[in-house]
């Protein structure tokens, strides 16, 4: 069984902050493949299903985001998911708008969730970094972060969230330059030489 984390906060006042795009991605996933309804467990959200005949448990960490390793290390523990099974989604920073990388294993970066998740569990597991860009102004990320997505970050948001959901399978699979390329693919279908995806596969501090 794999583990796929969505990283955000919880409650209606963060629905569309930046910080919240690990939680929109594993939304879309339990949304497009089926999944169980939520249900409140390991201080989270999960739900549960198959993608590409491989089972899969969606947590969405409900302890706020810099306490978010509390409720992975639960999930994972009781279910006994290596950590090399386990896929965390989360907003990225370091990369512009619309860009998406994959990372396994090496360092947090900074990022509050994936320093709680770090200190529970170690690096090994897969990261789907989600770009939502910089503020330009090292004091400003805080702010930047948890406020919501323009109308038109939309344009990039809605092909990503939709290119996670449908291609995770690859990720699954290992095959991480797959998956980044047919998302990639989904949010600029018509850029020069771009791959053409597989049409078989169907107080917490906040910031």
């Amino acid at each position: 069984m794999f583990l796929v984390v969505g990283l955000g906060n919880p409650g209606p006042a963060y629905v569309g902050n930046r910080h919240n795009i690990g939680f929109m991605a594993v939304d879309e996933i339990v949304r497009r493949h089926g999944f169980s309804p939520w249900r409140t467990k390991f201080q989270g959200e999960i739900a549960d299903g198959v993608v590409d005949g491989k089972k899969a448990l969606v947590l969405k960490p409900m302890t706020y985001m810099n306490d978010s390793g509390r409720s992975v290390l639960a999930a994972a523990t009781f279910y006994k998911i290596s950590s090399e099974d386990i896929i965390v989604f989360h907003d990225e920073i370091d990369l512009a708008p619309g860009k998406l990388r994959v990372k396994r294993g090496g360092g947090h970066a900074g990022h509050n969730g994936l320093r709680s998740i770090h200190a529970g569990l170690g690096a090994d597991y897969a990261r789907v970094r989600m770009g939502v860009g910089h503020p330009g102004d090292k004091g400003e990320v805080k702010n930047y972060v948890l406020k919501d997505f323009s109308k038109a970050d939309q344009e990039w948001l809605d092909p990503m969230l939709d290119g996670c959901a449908e291609f995770l399978g690859d990720m699954l699979d290992g095959d991480d330059p797959s998956f980044m390329s047919k998302v990639a693919h989904r949010i600029s279908p018509n850029r020069p030489n771009a791959p053409k995806p597989d049409s078989n596969k169907n107080d917490n501090e906040k910031a």
